[in-house]
């Protein structure tokens, strides 16, 4: 006899890649109402979320085929309650971060063969009720990827710390996806099936959102954009620190920047090296001129900091020729 599904938990959650590179823009979408024969799934990753995830997941059948709960490791009621309002669990043994349970997800929705996967957050933040605008364009074949953009609505109470580092965030991942997008944090998003085979990134925990963008527009997939409406007055909005997820998701961020566009991000801290070192070489020259005598420290830190900056940037090039080299031999 077969496991409940419930019990099942899935270890080996390694997707195919397929190739290819290509970059498009950001399209701002509003939905036809259509109707659709296409299977969709809508998977809820949580963590501790007993509180909320009862509401969510009532909710959310109602614009779905199935609701799938990620447990990811819980140690409350958040499994139990998931499978009494409806909704079918894959329970993580140990917790495995937001990527293990997205790719837990999305493994499960190209298994099952549905058309298209609506992920969103089990914390009450994403309101249910947009699921028919978000995945609209994926329904009716007009995008493979949709991602639900806090910032295209104006009536959205963000937080100005918020704001502040969503904006460093989706300005980084724009810089290392070369694609424009607006809230490239948003957990609330659509993915076709297209979509779900090509993400390849093994992410690990929250920086999970920019490696999708940065996965999929690498290899062709277009991102649209709609706007969502968001609530952070929820009972759980304290369970992540808000500075620390900024800059674990920055530095996941700039890891990949390093593999994929290494001159990028060689070349930047090599100019800085490159203006500092001048700056103070200057003000060495200019002591020099007025005085007759060269000062030793400014000097001295000028000519490391044009030689790191000039280093640097000799390294972004060769590793720049060395990535490239990789990836036509992938």
């Amino acid at each position: 006899m077969n496991a409940p599904l419930a019990e099942i938990v899935r270890p080996d959650l390694e997707n195919k890649r397929i190739g290819g590179a290509h970059a498009f823009g950001t399209v701002i979408y509003r939905p036809a109402q259509t109707p659709s024969t296409k299977r969709s799934l809508a998977a809820i990753p949580c963590y501790n979320e007993a509180v909320t995830i009862g509401s969510v997941v009532l909710q959310t059948r109602k614009y779905v085929d199935e609701v799938l709960v990620i447990d990811d490791g819980s140690t409350d009621d958040t499994r139990a309650i998931a499978l009494e309002a409806g909704a079918k669990v894959i329970t993580h043994a140990v917790n495995r971060g937001k990527g293990g349970a997205v790719r837990t997800a999305l493994k499960y929705a190209q298994d099952g063969g549905f058309d298209f996967v609506v992920l969103l957050d089990g914390d009450g933040q994403h309101d249910p009720n947009e699921i028919p605008a978000l995945a609209g364009p994926v329904r009716e074949g007009k995008a493979d990827f949709v991602i639900g953009s806090r910032f295209l609505s104006n009536t959205n109470r963000i937080p100005k710390y918020r704001q502040l580092g969503q904006t460093v965030l989706t300005a980084m991942t724009n810089l290392s996806s070369r694609h424009a997008t607006t809230d490239s944090q948003s957990g609330f998003r659509a993915l076709s099936r297209s979509a779900i085979e090509h993400f390849t990134m093994d992410s690990k925990g929250y920086n999970v959102e920019s490696d999708m963008i940065t996965s999929l527009t690498e290899q062709g997939i277009p991102i649209m954009e709609v706007p969502i409406s968001v609530t952070y007055d929820v009972p759980n909005k304290h369970k992540k620190n808000p500075i620390t997820h900024g800059f674990g998701v920055l530095r996941s961020i700039l890891r990949a920047m390093e593999y994929s566009n290494p001159f990028l991000t060689f070349g930047i801290a090599g100019l800085v090296a490159l203006v500092g070192g001048i700056t103070f070489g200057v003000t060495a020259l200019s002591t020099y001129a007025a005085t007759a005598a060269l000062p030793f420290w400014e000097s001295l830190v000028g000519g490391i900091f044009t030689l790191l900056g000039i280093l640097s940037l000799m390294a972004g090039i060769t590793l720049r020729y060395v990535a490239m080299t990789v990836r036509r031999m992938a």
